[in-house]
């Protein structure tokens, strides 16, 4: 590219300045900057060069340049003499498109970024920021000289004033590496500094427009967040609360009014942690503060304290309340509901970012700003009680604290701090671009934006990396850093407290103080905890040593579980009996993805860890394989096959029964861990829990009909298995037992009689065997579903059953067959046995009349009488109300009136015959769908409560860690119990409205 001048040539080129712009070249040009060859010409020029975004520099200064008309050859000649100069104002200009905005609009304010002392003292270009109560007395001479009422645009450009002289001295570094920049702590106390003058300006003018001449109330502007901390960003919400003496009108209105104007002068300023929140009232008394703290405040609010400082106001008014407050912040630990609430708010922070966009959150990402934030405010409350050292507002300062008191290592503190440091001045440099309020990286792919950054943020290449890729380097390994010393944070001092001497740090936990910081985690017997940790740490050789890395994480994991406490047991038992085994360790070292969901299942689950006891095997399925969760690699009509197989290679029915329970007990561990951990919905787990019960029943019945029969001559009779209930509608759950009745016919030279005492026989053999009291969960084989009820045979041939039925059968017994369905054994036999019953079950014409008011009596007798005493009716997932009792009674009450003449009502499935009445319009869509969302809630209820129990229950808990666990257990997404249960009674009220309108038609 050739350019005019004969001396343009010795001048540095377009691309090596870095600039890509079509138009760089010419804009140098207007500029004047491209007219000669002079050493002050090339010095500016390779200073633009060095800016983050040296294009938008140009351009802003090509614009700059118009708005000051002939004064540019005075800033122009400044630039070519000030080193300061140059490194400020490009600083500026190459990272924040708004503030070179606000040089347009105000273009002689580049004389505030000009050396002190002139650009011919070349030892001192360094600029210095005035201090606190010089910025008060800006901000207050400038209201006091507005007599126009103008005071929000004289405000607002002498509040960004300040900001671009804060931003270009933070920048300068980028440009010219000499001038001194400013430490993170620095800006952040500057900047509270300023939001401090801002919110006395601010109230200075809400009293003049308020009270007039009048004496305006005591009001004090008490800071919180990151304000009251002095850490605040460039671009931030200024969170505040109001106390006066007098909460009045005229104080409501004078803080009204405040907001008003700074909010339109500065920042937004926020009253939202108040009592009682946005519904409260705007200003208190101290009083009135006082006492809703000490009666309604939650633990949230105790934690937002911890940063309250007086910032605008009277003064007294502000230390009297910073006074009364900060006693009760350090006991706020010792309320029964802080675990709960430390809980809760840690469920919020997890769900306030969608998962798609996470890794770009720099402050609420895995990892981030708030964890690092959320981490050290924790350690406080716990031991700030009895260490008054650690009573201090800023992040840093508290870290630093922390260090020094051994509750986290010195080492470790140090890297926090570096890693929360570099976050925050990411977060700095994202927010001064276009001066907006953003947490959030640019897309991963986007390239220009991301070495925009990185110069930005003064990262510079290495000698592997340009600035882009040192950038991205340091991102991932910072979020590392804080998700590992997040987890460190609280759990290494724990160990050091119990663990060989070796280890301890100096100055580390007292007892008193590890069981403090175990209870604020979540743990009810904190003493106990530090028992197992102590068993698991002070082992000798490598698995000591292993533990002794493995469980910071562990434990950080455990203690978002609903249980942490009976996770860590579960889990040292699960180690000492393990302990042989050598890839178990190995395992949950190598693999986070394993361990993490061992804990999940551990701190929830008290049927899934008595599994694992003795199928630990199950354990190494909780990876990811190449196709997805290795938990699901296996379907549930290959394991029946295996199971039934196995069981066949063991000529003693009790060892084949064994076997077939070895297998169960294996397939019941992956079922319901893959349950728990979110991988398989409902409907496959109740079908893959009824495949293992149907392949259980016919490997028993073939062990002990091998057993029965000899080599040399045939069974006396064939007979085959009917399921009967959710076995026979593949539906089953954790806690069902198997309703089966057996039909037998006897082979040709055969009588019935002896046909039906051999099958008999066989009958009982299985369901004794299956009964045996075992270390697995019970295997009972229900026959009460026969005809005659107890009264009548076990087993009973074809021909009988069909005697019955024609001539005996009662409506509830035509209902129980409805779900019907042959499972093992003879399979023929079987298969004429459902022809059989479907006369029963399905006659041409329907049903009577009197057997479906039969049936509708039965269900309200049901409803008034069979409910365990003391249960609740609302939350008994299966008599309850919208329960899984009134959902399948009323599908089949349809089935019983329809499926005469609607063939697609012939199925034993609640969910499929559902589908079938909503295509045959036997009810509108929306009461289907009522019906099959109450089904599938109380189905996951009830489940997860085997689950989280252990053994068969029908009843929620109440609120509390039992039904957190249950919403955890069922799939809630943020297992908060409270919403589960709401949802619970939304879902089950509705379906019961449908109930009500069928059965009472």
């Amino acid at each position: 590219m050739a350019y005019p001048g004969a001396q343009r040539r010795k001048l540095p080129s377009v691309g090596r300045l870095g600039l890509v712009d079509r138009y760089a070249a010419a804009d140098l040009t207007q500029l004047g900057w491209y007219s000669s060859y002079t050493q002050p010409h090339v010095d500016v020029l390779w200073a633009l060069s060095r800016a983050p975004d040296a294009d938008a520099a140009l351009r802003t200064l090509v614009r700059l340049a118009e708005a000051l008309g002939t004064d540019w050859e005075e800033l122009s000649a400044a630039l070519m003499a000030d080193r300061g100069l140059r490194g400020r104002l490009f600083g500026v200009l190459g990272s924040s498109l708004a503030l070179g905005d606000h040089l347009i609009a105000h273009p002689q304010s580049w004389k505030l970024l000009a050396s002190p002392h002139g650009p011919e003292d070349a030892e001192d270009w360094a600029l210095t920021l005035p201090s606190a109560d010089e910025l008060r007395t800006m901000f207050s001479d400038c209201v006091a000289e507005t007599i126009d009422g103008a005071y929000v645009e004289r405000l607002r450009a002498l509040y960004r004033e300040r900001l671009l002289v804060l931003a270009a001295i933070d920048l300068s570094p980028n440009v010219v590496e000499s001038l001194p920049g400013l430490p993170f702590v620095a800006v952040g106390e500057h900047l509270a500094d300023l939001a401090d003058a801002a919110l006395a300006a601010a109230l200075q003018v809400a009293e003049n427009l308020v009270c007039g001449a009048e004496s305006p109330p005591r009001l004090a502007v008490i800071a919180m967040g990151k304000c009251g901390a002095r850490e605040l960003n460039y671009v931030s919400d200024v969170d505040v609360i109001f106390v006066a003496d007098d909460a009045g009108a005229v104080s409501t209105r004078v803080a009204g009014e405040l907001m008003a104007v700074a909010g339109e002068a500065f920042f937004e300023v926020d009253a939202g942690l108040r009592p009682e929140g946005r519904n409260g009232a705007l200003v208190r008394t101290l009083d009135s503060h006082t006492a809703y703290y000490q009666r309604w405040a939650k633990t949230w609010e105790f934690q937002a304290l911890l940063k309250a400082r007086p910032a605008a106001g009277d003064a007294e008014l502000g230390r009297a309340y910073v006074d009364a407050m900060l006693p009760m912040v350090w006991t706020a630990c010792e309320r029964e509901d802080f675990v709960v609430d430390v809980q809760a708010m840690r469920r919020r922070v997890a769900q306030l970012v969608p998962a798609d966009i996470r890794d770009r959150e720099i402050k609420l990402g895995t990892g981030g700003l708030r964890d690092v934030e959320f981490a050290v405010q924790l350690l406080q409350l716990v031991h700030g009680r009895a260490d008054e050292s650690l009573r201090v507002a800023s992040t840093v300062d508290a870290l630093a604290a922390l260090g020094a008191g051994g509750y986290i290592g010195r080492e470790d503190c140090a890297t926090l701090t570096a890693s929360y440091e570099f976050l925050r001045l990411l977060e700095h440099r994202l927010q001064l671009q276009r001066l907006k309020r953003t947490h959030m990286l640019p897309p991963p792919d986007d390239d220009e934006a991301l070495r925009w950054l990185a110069r930005a943020a003064h990262i510079r290449p290495d000698a592997r990396h340009d600035a882009l890729g040192v950038l991205r380097e340091e991102l991932k390994a910072q979020n590392l850093r804080v998700s590992r010393l997040h987890a460190k944070l609280f759990y290494q001092p724990l160990l050091e407290s119990v663990g060989p001497a070796a280890l301890e740090l100096a100055g580390g936990l007292t007892p008193g103080a590890a069981e403090r910081q175990l209870a604020a985690l979540g743990y009810e017997a904190p003493e106990n905890a530090l028992t197992h940790l102590a068993a698991l740490t002070n082992l000798s050789g490598r698995r000591g040593r292993v533990q002794t890395v493995l469980l910071p994480k562990l434990l950080y994991w455990l203690s978002d579980t609903p249980n942490p406490d009976a996770g860590l047991l579960a889990y040292r038992r699960l180690s000492e009996a393990l302990a042989a085994q050598r890839w178990y360790l190995s395992t949950l070292r190598d693999s986070s993805a394993v361990a993490k969901r061992l804990m999940r299942v551990l701190g929830t689950s008290a049927y899934i860890p008595e599994l694992l006891l003795r199928a630990p095997d199950v354990i190494q399925t909780y990876g990811d394989g190449p196709t997805g969760p290795k938990l699901l690699d296996t379907n549930p009509d290959a394991v029946a096959r295996a199971l039934i197989a196995s069981a066949g290679r063991y000529a003693d029915p009790v060892r084949a029964i064994a076997a077939a329970r070895s297998l169960r007990r294996y397939e019941l561990a992956r079922i319901a861990s893959a349950d728990l951990l979110g991988m398989l919905p409902v409907t496959d787990v109740c079908r893959a829990l009824t495949a293992v019960w149907v392949a259980v029943l016919q490997a028993s019945l073939d062990a002990i009909i091998r057993v029965n029969v000899s080599a040399d001559r045939e069974a006396p009779a064939r007979i085959a298995v009917i399921a009967m209930g959710r076995l026979g509608g593949r539906e089953l759950g954790y806690g069902s037992d198997a309703d089966v009745m057996f039909v037998c016919e006897a082979v040709e030279g055969v009588s019935d009689t002896d046909a039906v005492r051999w099958a008999t026989s066989i009958a009982e053999q299985v369901r004794a065997l299956l009964a045996t009291a075992s270390v697995d969960p019970p295997l009972q084989v229900d026959i009460n579903l026969r005809p005659e009820g107890r009264n009548g045979p076990p087993v009973r041939t074809l021909a009988s059953y069909a005697a019955y039925y024609a001539q005996w059968a009662q409506p509830w017994e035509i209902q129980a067959l409805l779900r019907a369905d042959w499972v093992a054994g003879d399979a023929e036999l079987g298969r004429r046995f459902l022809l059989m019953v479907d006369d029963t079950r399905y006659p041409a014409g329907g049903v009577s009349g009197d057997a479906v008011r039969e049936i509708r009596r039965v269900k309200a007798r049901v409803d008034a009488e069979r409910l365990p005493r003391g249960a609740d009716p609302n939350t008994h997932t299966k008599l309850g109300r919208g329960g899984l009792a009134d959902v399948e009674w009323t599908v089949q009450l349809l089935q019983l009136r329809h499926a005469h003449r609607v063939p697609a009502l012939h199925n034993t499935s609640t969910l499929e015959t559902l589908d079938a009445i909503a295509v045959a319009d036997l009810l509108d869509s929306d009461d289907v769908d009522r019906l099959r969302q109450a089904w599938l809630t109380a189905t996951r209820a009830r489940n997860a409560l085997v689950l989280v129990r252990g053994k068969p229950t029908d009843q929620l808990p109440g609120p509390g860690r039992a039904l957190n666990a249950v919403a955890v257990a069922a799939g809630w997404a943020g297992g908060d119990g409270g919403e589960f249960l709401d949802n619970y009674l939304r879902v089950t009220r509705r379906a019961k409205f449908v109930v009500r309108k069928v059965f009472g038609d």
